[in-house]
């Protein structure tokens, strides 16, 4: 048998890149999913950067919030690498506002991005799971979507979402040796949050017990472990990795 396949979709962003990078360090073959607008180029080039620095990793394109562009992506994973074992459902984007002034248009993208984006690539990839009687599927929600935040009621509402589809799936597939998690992030350092700069940064990792945000190898580990073999009796459970910025 051949090297098992992990997908993660968005998976040239920041955590994306961090997952890959331990996923492909595990042994698994990776395929990181994008979308970028349909920017090709640039993802050609987020491919060829990390052939430089060791990874093997291929790339796929595909609208996760459009169900024929998420059939075209899986189909054609499929058909190249024969299986995927490891759905890791990352992809995700944020268009902020209050309430009172958000939009339709804010609230609908939101949700196709971030909890649309799971149903449509879970469902192309579970039937599979299920046919082998092995499977991962990791959703990566947020903090928020436990604590809720200002100025987030959609982002919020669809990583909420993911809690109940984790465990509500996991149920259905546990007997078939697939297993169903979610893992919620805090404040994690990528290259974009580092961008806001050092004053803001400092004011939020004020709020976070440990005191610091995270690093996307933090959350990358622990995907690579609920990935893992040893890690079978674990299902329809939520990690939460927020440095202690929310408990319960």
């Amino acid at each position: 048998m051949g090297k098992k396949v992990a997908l993660v979709t968005g998976g040239t962003g920041g955590i994306g890149s961090a997952i890959c990078h331990e996923l492909a360090t595990q042994g698994f073959t990776v395929v990181a999913g994008y979308n970028s607008g349909g920017n090709h180029e640039k993802a050609q080039k987020w491919k060829a950067e990390q052939a430089e620095q060791g990874f093997d990793i291929d790339v796929a394109y595909g609208d996760v919030s459009d169900p024929d562009s998420s059939e075209q992506c899986v189909s054609g994973i499929l058909e190249k690498h024969g299986s995927i074992d490891v759905l890791v459902n990352n992809a995700g984007i944020t268009r902020d506002s209050t309430f009172r002034k958000m939009t339709l248009e804010q609230w609908d993208e939101v949700m196709n991005a971030n909890l649309r984006s799971v149903f449509n690539m879970t469902r192309l990839c579970i039937n599979p799971m299920l046919e082998s009687k092995w499977g991962r599927v990791i959703n990566i929600s947020s903090v928020n979507g436990q604590k809720g935040q200002f100025g987030q009621t959609n982002y919020a509402a669809a990583k909420a979402g993911m809690h109940g589809f984790t465990k509500s799936l996991a149920q259905e597939v546990a007997a078939k040796g697939i297993t169903v998690n979610t893992i919620s992030p805090g404040y994690v350092l990528t290259s974009m949050v580092a961008a806001i700069g050092d004053e803001i940064l400092d004011k939020i990792a004020s709020t976070i017990p440990v005191g610091r945000l995270g690093q996307p190898e933090e959350i990358a580990c622990a995907v690579a472990y609920l990935s893992s073999e040893p890690a079978g009796f674990i299902t329809g459970s939520n990690l939460a990795i927020n440095g202690g910025q929310h408990m319960f």
